[in-house]
């Protein structure tokens, strides 16, 4: 039974997969995840959250993303803006008095800001705030950077690593099958390649979260193949090594984006969404984190999501820019995030980025 190799951790099939997300009964899936979960973390009695600051680099992208309000196309020059360094310091401290540990820098594919750029940014970020950790760009930021600078991927991470990197965001997965991602974004790099950069992450052992972006026109079968492409990746990861630290999937928010004036617009199901979290739990035998998007879904449906195989609320976001952007405009202080996990059944305690307790 599916269920049952499930509950012993062994590696489901797409077709397995598949069935499950297709047939089995909701309630089912999230008492299983429930269950796996429990097996999974430290302390099941406990729920993690996060204090970080989103900053953007800059608002220059050549991507295109047809989900993202945010961008800049680089001939828009009259809507462009690079982060100056006292901006980031002032942001820094405020972060810092808020009880936050790091920042998590969004870039773009600015056409014109190579490896340099980046270095001289993180070696100037780590000399005024010398604890600070930087969860900064992203496989395809990674992937352009190589390419505009004529240096390799693995390069660009030894290098980003030595002037202060501490993590790789997940950011531009999306859905890890082509026929998706050449119409949602179709100038960022490839389902392989963000995979690729992955890998060459986790062979360096710098932590990496995956995520997922779900809602817009992918099938049910492409979340799948996106959810198994994650766990192989994963098990490939050297042992002892952190690989993917966690699971980090939300809904597409489709307010003012072309995808939606080609069509595809935000329907928000919250069954559909604990659908997604449960079977990411039953197919992600080698990932312990999942995080409950808070940000797009809601306060309750992120907390019945930890009840179905979440075990992490994510940041409260000082600043959070490009999702909201589109439609996400829910909020959480360190007071309301922490008293959400108690309404849930949960004891709350701040984590780091490698989700080790900080309280």
């Amino acid at each position: 039974m599916i269920i049952e190799r499930a509950l012993e951790r062994e590696p489901l099939s797409r077709s397995e997969a598949y069935q499950l997300y297709d047939e089995a009964p909701l309630q089912l899936l999230c008492d299983v995840a429930d269950t796996l979960r429990k097996s999974a973390v430290k302390d099941p009695s406990v729920v993690t959250w996060q204090i970080d600051r989103n900053v953007n680099i800059t608002n220059v992208c050549k991507s295109g993303c047809r989900f993202c309000n945010f961008h800049c196309k680089p001939h828009q020059t009259e809507k462009h803006f690079i982060t100056p360094i006292e901006e980031y310091i002032r942001k820094t401290e405020e972060m810092f008095a808020l009880g936050g540990d790091q920042l998590l820098l969004q870039g773009g594919m600015h056409p014109k800001l190579g490896i340099e750029y980046y270095e001289e940014l993180f070696h100037a970020l780590k000399e005024h705030f010398p604890t600070l950790r930087l969860n900064a760009l992203g496989s395809p930021e990674v992937a352009h950077i190589a390419k505009i600078s004529g240096i390799s991927t693995q390069e660009v991470l030894e290098r980003l690593r030595k002037a202060g990197l501490s993590s790789l965001p997940g950011a531009g997965a999306e859905i890890l099958v082509e026929r998706v991602r050449k119409i949602i974004s179709p100038a960022k790099p490839s389902a392989e390649e963000w995979l690729r950069v992955m890998h060459e992450a986790h062979e360096m052992n710098i932590p990496t979260t995956a995520t997922m972006m779900y809602g817009h026109i992918e099938t049910i079968e492409e979340r799948i193949e996106h959810l198994i492409r994650l766990r192989d990746l994963q098990a490939e990861c050297p042992e002892g090594n952190y690989g993917f630290t966690s699971f980090i999937p939300w809904i597409f928010r489709s307010e003012g984006t072309q995808l939606e004036q080609m069509g595809y617009s935000t329907h928000f199901s919250p069954t559909e969404y604990l659908r997604l979290i449960a079977v990411a739990r039953l197919v992600l035998n080698n990932i312990r984190n999942i995080q409950a998007s808070w940000l797009t879904v809601g306060k309750q449906t992120a907390q019945i999501a930890l009840h179905s195989g979440a075990n992490d609320m994510g940041s409260i976001m000082i600043e959070e820019n490009v999702v909201s952007s589109a439609g996400a405009h829910n909020r959480f202080d360190r007071e309301g995030i922490q008293q959400a996990i108690r309404e849930a059944g949960f004891t709350p305690r701040l984590r780091n980025q490698l989700y080790e307790y900080r309280d």
